[in-house]
């Protein structure tokens, strides 16, 4: 079957200084895209170029740059603590920018729009493993609400833009993301680099002890987010939603969105003992039970990405490995420039 996208593309990766954004530019390079001898280029506007809660600054660029395939990875995110106290900006900054993208990408004739969503889109309670069938079906989780409605009005605009106007929108559903580039912020970050700082820097202090949040017995599943960025450039190519072969729901009504997942999924309480183990970190753990646990299991079902023939490679073990070698090395580079 021929790929969907060609070397010749002009495309433009919103986020692209994020640890996502950065993840997707090098597997489209690695797969031959943006080379110019085929008339391809891949954009990575900055910032400061391109402010995507601004209306008219996307709509020029837009118009100046005409990209042929739009990837969405830029969205404002963060852990419970950063959802809990923000969920204003969580909602309108993460509305202003998908919007904005997402309509001109439809008015200046993109060839392919792929919008990046996250778990947190399914209900709380959910049957696990978790079908795309779900959305909507129930509540969400009250602590990250705000963003999770962002994310399904991006999902929903999407394929309404298909179902309306043909226009060739794709969305993508991952679990938890972690790896090299990530934000490390303590209080602001996702579970997973929150834990390697706490515990690299309970190390580096002589702390014979370190708190985290919660119980520790929720369930998550983790992705390497190169895994995901491979999965990104994989379905540009494969899917089609159009096409008969297309995954269906149980009820055999076309997807307009599939889960990204891996098969590695671990409580937050050995997610800490896997890190602890692998920084060489033998402080107490000290469970903090005055702080929420969030969603208690949230397990997707992979098997229509499966079906189109990807699956994650990256197994847990090796993802940290590699997350707490690129944190160590970005700590000496701050370290050096101070």
């Amino acid at each position: 079957m021929s790929k969907l996208i060609s070397q010749s593309e002009n495309i433009f990766v919103a986020g692209s200084s994020g640890m996502v954004g950065k993840a997707i530019k090098k597997a489209l390079l690695n797969g031959g895209y943006g080379d110019s001898l085929h008339g391809g280029s891949i954009l990575c506007p900055t910032r400061e170029v391109l402010d995507l809660e601004n209306f008219l600054n996307v709509q020029n660029w837009f118009k100046k740059n005409k990209p042929s395939i739009v990837i969405i990875a830029a969205a404002k995110v963060g852990g419970i603590y950063a959802n809990n106290t923000m969920p204003y900006e969580f909602l309108i900054k993460n509305l202003k920018i998908q919007t904005n993208l997402i309509e001109q990408s439809y008015l200046n004739n993109v060839k392919r729009l792929l919008f990046l969503g996250s778990s947190c889109i399914y209900p709380k309670f959910s049957k696990q493993p978790i079908l795309e069938e779900y959305l909507l079906t129930d509540s969400l989780e009250r602590t990250n609400e705000s963003y999770a409605l962002a994310k399904i009005t991006g999902i929903k605009l999407c394929q309404s833009l298909r179902m309306q106007y043909n226009f060739d929108a794709i969305s993508l559903m991952p679990c938890n993301l972690y790896g090299p580039g990530d934000n490390y912020h303590p209080l602001n970050s996702h579970v997973l680099p929150a834990l390697i700082t706490k515990i690299i820097d309970a190390k580096s202090s002589n702390s014979n002890k370190i708190n985290c949040w919660g119980t520790g017995n929720p369930l998550r599943e983790f992705l390497y987010v190169e895994d995901l960025a491979e999965a990104c450039v994989y379905a540009l190519e494969n899917w089609d939603p159009n096409s008969k072969d297309a995954p269906k729901d149980s009820d055999g009504n076309k997807l307009f969105w599939l889960n990204v997942g891996s098969q590695y999924e671990v409580s937050i309480r050995e997610l800490v003992s896997l890190i602890a183990h692998q920084c060489d970190y033998e402080g107490k753990i000290i469970w903090d039970l005055s702080k929420p646990d969030g969603t208690e299991r949230k397990k997707l079902d992979t098997s229509n990405m499966s079906k189109l023939g990807w699956k994650a490679k990256v197994s847990l073990v090796d993802g940290i490995e590699r997350t707490i070698k690129a944190y160590m090395n970005e700590k000496k580079m701050n370290t050096f420039r101070a």
